[in-house]
């Protein structure tokens, strides 16, 4: 079975919307203009790089991140993978052609099939709406955090507000940064 891991940068109150500057939220690009740049906080990231096998992402996160991240030198690992989009939306003809083989996935069914199949780790980066169903259903393995010493508000969260049975976690990892970021490791007890 493969590991599926969520990776996020996340404010201490749980908002993960925008980090990188997306048009249309409030504090879009909160992680780089309120918090100062120090970087051993990000080494988990080409850790991230290296050793995952596929990335996992909703639609809106697939769209924000398909016309940028195929040509950045710091995703450069990313570009040979595959990925795989959640959404009941999207059609072939809107992937783009320059970022590797990309799947469609209609279903968390069809993500629970995936993670049954032979490979390694799936990372999923942003997409707060699809976290929120991988974690309902049961189908996230690891939490990878940068947490920012940030109270943001409003904005959308990394967790869903689902009423569900207590979720266990183990902390595995952790280090804090002279920036105030926090990374929290966490595999989920299943």
């Amino acid at each position: 079975m493969r590991t599926v891991i969520s990776t996020a940068f996340v404010s201490l109150d749980g908002v993960v919307e925008a980090p990188g500057g997306e048009p249309g939220y409030r504090n879009s690009g909160w992680t780089f203009k309120e918090v100062e740049f120090v970087p051993e906080a990000f080494a988990i990231k080409e850790r991230e790089q290296q050793e995952s096998t596929a990335i996992l992402m909703g639609r809106v996160s697939y769209e924000a991140f398909s016309p940028v991240w195929p040509d950045m030198a710091e995703f450069a690992h990313y570009k040979p993978m595959p990925k795989y989009v959640v959404s009941t939306t999207l059609t072939d003809d809107e992937l783009v052609s320059d970022w590797g083989e990309t799947t469609i996935l209609r279903s968390l069914d069809e993500v629970a099939a995936l993670k049954e199949t032979e490979g390694g780790p799936i990372i999923v980066h942003g997409s707060a709406t699809l976290n929120h169903g991988l974690s309902d259903a049961g189908l996230i393995d690891r939490y990878h955090l940068l947490v920012y010493p940030l109270l943001l508000g409003a904005g959308k969260r990394l967790f869903s507000t689902t009423d569900k049975d207590t979720q266990k976690l183990k902390l595995v990892e952790h280090e804090a940064y002279s920036n105030g970021l926090q990374k929290q490791v966490f595999d989920v007890i299943h």
